[in-house]
């Protein structure tokens, strides 16, 4: 072997161990999981032995109104609390991006929930939900008001403030990240063009984080489509399926109902889905960044 045909595979060589890694960690399991979503699969038999169906366990979700029920919610569910914890989340960094005194200390606490185990959060606001002993019910006795079935008629709107508690730290890490990151030649510049504070949120500080932004919201988008031990913990998918997310119903699907088939197509649905969130927001983040450059050579030409 030559020289020139050594050092032209040398860098293939070097990526060979994390691609044979990727394949057997990642695309292997993913082809199994799709060659098993054309089967009437159980756990009582191997893939292999199980009888082909073709698509015969995806018509059967398309026209299962209980799936379509699970698609809604899950849907609901994570609009809901994406929407709201990086609403809460950049504005915590805007308020915390400041040298002040603790400030650390500040910081650390609000990380600390997400470093709690989904299952210890979930049996946590479960008792503080509890219809008895709750904080909240007591609480609302205490001044006087009628106790609230949370976990009855507000199951949902419960399940989204524990997940809201939980991963707002989240956002407010990557957003003070992003805002510490910043040129200050900008700021300093609009500071000096005598941009108030807001102006400089509006017109600075957030089209600069955008980016940012756009990923941490797509990781969190494609977490909370995920999400299983705090729902199955605090609410078990109920009442009926007002909770019941699609990451519940598969893994239900599979255990309790022993169709690994059904639960295999589920999951493939629940990729698609995923997949088309992803390159849609990949997509405007392109079109963001195809803004920018294009307004910074209008100011070029301009000057």
């Amino acid at each position: 072997m030559s020289a020139t045909t050594f050092n032209r595979l040398t860098p293939y060589l070097f990526l060979a161990p994390a691609l044979v890694i990727m394949v057997l960690a990642l695309l292997y399991p993913l082809g199994y999981m799709v060659y098993g979503s054309f089967r009437d699969w159980d756990p009582s038999q191997a893939l292999g032995e199980s009888e082909f169906t073709g698509l015969a366990n995806y018509v059967t979700l398309w026209n299962d109104p209980n799936f379509r029920e699970s698609v809604a919610v899950t849907l609901k569910f994570a609009v809901s609390v994406v929407s709201i914890e990086m609403l809460i989340g950049v504005g915590l960094a805007l308020l915390l991006d400041r040298n002040l005194r603790g400030m650390s200390v500040l910081r650390t606490l609000f990380i600390l929930p997400m470093m709690i185990a989904p299952v210890v959060v979930g049996l946590v606001w479960r008792y503080m939900y509890h219809p008895t002993v709750g904080i909240f019910n007591n609480t609302l006795k205490s001044i006087g008001l009628e106790p609230v079935d949370w976990l009855g008629q507000h199951a949902l709107l419960s399940v989204i403030i524990a997940d809201i508690w939980q991963w707002t730290p989240f956002i407010f890490i990557l957003s003070l990240a992003a805002l510490q990151s910043l040129p200050r030649s900008a700021l300093e510049a609009a500071r000096i063009d005598g941009a108030t504070g807001w102006q400089q949120i509006i017109h600075i500080k957030l089209p600069l984080m955008m980016p940012v932004l756009i990923v941490t919201g797509l990781l969190r988008l494609i977490d909370a489509f995920k999400v299983l031990e705090v729902i199955l913990v605090m609410t078990e998918g109920g009442p009926g399926l007002s909770t019941e997310i699609l990451a519940l119903r598969i893994s239900r699907t599979a255990t309790e109902f022993r169709e690994l088939g059904v639960a295999a197509a589920m999951s493939n649905y629940l990729l698609i889905l995923l997949m088309l969130l992803t390159l849609l927001m990949l997509f405007y983040n392109r079109w963001q960044e195809y803004r920018a450059a294009k307004a910074k050579r209008a100011i070029e030409e301009a000057v």
